[in-house]
């Protein structure tokens, strides 16, 4: 791998003696992860089923390291949202967003939605979750893995940052701004990132975060906390970005986000923590911490936590304006075999399709919305039939038709290839929910012991 010069000559400005040892780790491999999905299993259910062999990822409480040889992509588990195949460092911003159920979360800058899934599992179902990200194409993929991982509360958008504060300004409790930036961190793991470095360089992401952070301040309430990520190493883009909407909002102070090792069980040995000298800035930006893979088993990666000290006027909570609906008796009928609570007056019915829409939200009329809550269903001439989302969300035990085959039943591949499927033994007919080894997988129609596949086409095993 030739790294371009004047990146060789930055790095060996800034790491002094132990630019040697970086270098070093670019003749090593990158390491693989997966995170667990701890809304669907614990970590420790996880490892008495995990298929492949796995270790704890040291910082990272139910992140774990794996095989490249293995393909966890290609496993029943990873259909039903059990895990996040995702970089280990990459795990640490939403790792380290000290975020509580109940709380209002912005995940500003979410595709293709690492992060979001692990803030959404930290809510555990209560308060609301807005996963944005400005590339429509990219938010498809949010989408995907937010619907996926079982996620009921959260609105899927696609708009700028600044257009955002026009309904979301003092509202959230915690922001995670995982930025785009030159990408430097990643250069070992992903070569061709060097050719837009050399094209774009640090100072045109440096610009665009800029604009960003500013936009997020303005979403924050007072008292709540916000998260700045990179996966580069420059001080301009990191620490400078900091100093920058420090002196744009005094009210805004650094805090330590590592945990007590003590208590959570964690280690963070070979983190590193920020330079304000890089950038001629206040001694508090200390606090910012550094991930560099010649110390850890990861990728680069850099992380601020901040809050924001300022008293001040908290945004008012107003109800997204809700229009009385009428549902088909098919509907009520179903939607009452669940055992999932639904509160009726937060139904919102677009066209044909029913969304359960998260409590107490502002009015989102204007935005570029995917999903304004959890999408229920379709009602198509009275009839209903449940949705893929719906499906995720569920756990066996909330709906009673259950299909349940274990993992190498050669049905669970011919399922998730939208093929049509015949079981033996008692079922009811009708909308079942067809489980691999107890975990939804998606729905089925059965009639005479032949399910016909209702699996979302654009999610089948390819």
């Amino acid at each position: 791998m030739t790294l371009p010069k004047l990146f060789e000559n930055r790095m060996r400005e800034l790491l002094r003696e132990e630019y040697e040892e970086y270098i070093k780790c670019f003749h090593e491999k990158h390491y693989s992860g997966l995170r667990v999905n701890t809304l669907k299993i614990t970590p420790e259910e996880f490892e008495k089923i995990c298929p492949y062999e796995i270790k704890r990822i040291p910082w990272i409480e139910n992140g774990y390291y794996y095989d490249a040889k293995d393909q966890p992509a290609r496993h029943p588990y990873y259909y039903a949202g059990l895990y996040y195949i995702q970089e280990p460092s990459a795990m640490t911003p939403a790792n380290l967003l000290p975020v509580s159920p109940g709380d209002k979360v912005l995940d500003l800058c979410a595709a293709p939605g690492g992060k979001s899934t692990e803030l959404a599992a930290k809510l555990k179902g209560e308060g609301v979750l807005v996963a944005n990200d400005i590339s429509n194409s990219r938010a498809k993929a949010l989408l995907k893995n937010i619907e996926l991982f079982g996620v009921k509360n959260a609105i899927v958008v696609s708009e700028a940052p600044a257009k955002l504060v026009n309904y979301f300004e003092g509202y959230f409790d915690k922001i995670l701004v995982d930025a785009p930036c030159s990408g430097e961190g990643m250069f070992r793991k992903t070569p061709s990132i060097m050719k837009n470095w050399e094209q774009y360089g640090v100072d045109y992401y440096n610009k665009l975060q800029k604009e960003i952070i500013l936009s997020a301040a303005k979403m924050l309430k007072p008292g709540g906390k916000m998260l700045y990520s990179t996966c580069t190493f420059s001080p301009e883009e990191n620490e400078g970005t900091i100093k920058f909407l420090m002196e744009q909002y005094p009210e805004f102070r650094v805090l330590n986000p590592l945990k007590e090792e003590s208590t959570s069980g964690v280690s963070y040995d070979g983190f590193s923590f920020g330079r304000p000298e890089w950038v001629d800035g206040p001694e508090e930006l200390t606090n910012c911490i550094r991930l560099w893979p010649h110390r850890i088993h990861g990728e680069g990666h850099f992380i601020t936590l901040l809050e924001k000290t300022s008293d001040g006027a908290v945004a008012g909570s107003c109800a997204e304006n809700k229009d009385k609906i009428s549902l088909s008796g098919e509907a009520v009928e179903f939607l009452n075999q669940l055992e999932l609570t639904i509160d009726y007056k937060n139904l919102n019915l677009r066209e044909d399709k029913l969304y359960l829409l998260p409590g107490d939200i502002p009015s989102i009329k204007g935005l570029r919305i995917l999903r304004p809550g959890l999408f229920l269903g379709e009602i198509k001439k009275n009839r209903f039939e449940p949705s893929q989302a719906l499906a995720c969300t569920l756990k066996s035990q909330d709906y009673s038709k259950i299909i349940n085959l274990t993992a190498d039943n050669p049905d669970v591949v011919k399922y998730l290839k939208c093929e049509t499927i015949t079981v033996t033994g008692e079922y009811q007919e009708g909308w079942n929910l067809l489980c691999v080894d107890g975990y939804p997988l998606g729905w089925g129609k059965l009639s005479s012991n032949v399910l016909k596949n209702k699996y979302l086409p654009g999610w089948r095993w390819m």
